[in-house]
């Protein structure tokens, strides 16, 4: 029971961790992290050795989800799910809280500045959400080739970034409208 409830609270802490950085980058403080998570300082520090740490399990707490989104999508909507993960994407990731938001399009910035360890998981990561893109179902448009699955989530999370960024909702609807149009053809 102590190490299943232990488990759970290291959990709790992966996800507010995740949702923190994501929110706040990685300027976000322990103190910060710990009241997210809604534990103390010291149990921060009883379960992470540091804030680099906390980010590098934060980034793949992120990627995790993002891989079990697309494995969700494929398995939900079989030879619609590239289309139907465009339009989730360019459609509720753009506008949701940054907390709730993609690691793939917040984290990415601060992962620039991250030590090696850390951009070595985001690599292995980003080459099996990449290598699921590839090896899903058959599905209109879909990339084929890792290259081609690493422009589409290029493309997507550069999207997102720029539609929030303009800070207008109809330049931002301009830009999925388009980035739609360019992943999935003309009749997206």
């Amino acid at each position: 029971m102590r190490n299943e409830q232990k488990e759970q609270t290291r959990q709790r802490m992966r996800q507010a961790a995740a949702e923190g950085f994501r929110s706040q980058g990685y300027g976000i403080g322990v103190d910060g992290l710990a009241k997210r998570a809604g534990v103390t300082s010291g149990a921060f520090y009883a379960n992470f050795s540091s804030k680099a740490d906390a980010f590098r399990e934060a980034v793949a707490f992120g990627m995790d989800e993002l891989l079990g989104g697309i494995r969700y999508f494929q398995q939900e909507h079989g030879q619609a799910w590239w289309t139907e993960f465009v339009r989730f994407y360019l459609g509720e990731k753009l506008t949701c809280d940054l907390a709730q938001s993609c690691s793939l399009q917040t984290l990415t910035p601060e992962l620039a500045r991250a030590d090696d360890a850390t951009k070595c998981l985001f690599r292995a990561k980003l080459q099996a959400i990449a290598e699921a893109v590839v090896d899903g179902p058959d599905s209109p448009h879909k990339p084929t080739t890792m290259e081609s699955a690493l422009t589409a989530l290029s493309s997507l999370i550069g999207a997102v970034t720029m539609a929030r960024a303009a800070g207008d909702e109809s330049m931002a609807q301009a830009i999925a409208n388009a980035m739609r149009r360019q992943l999935l053809g003309d009749g997206a």
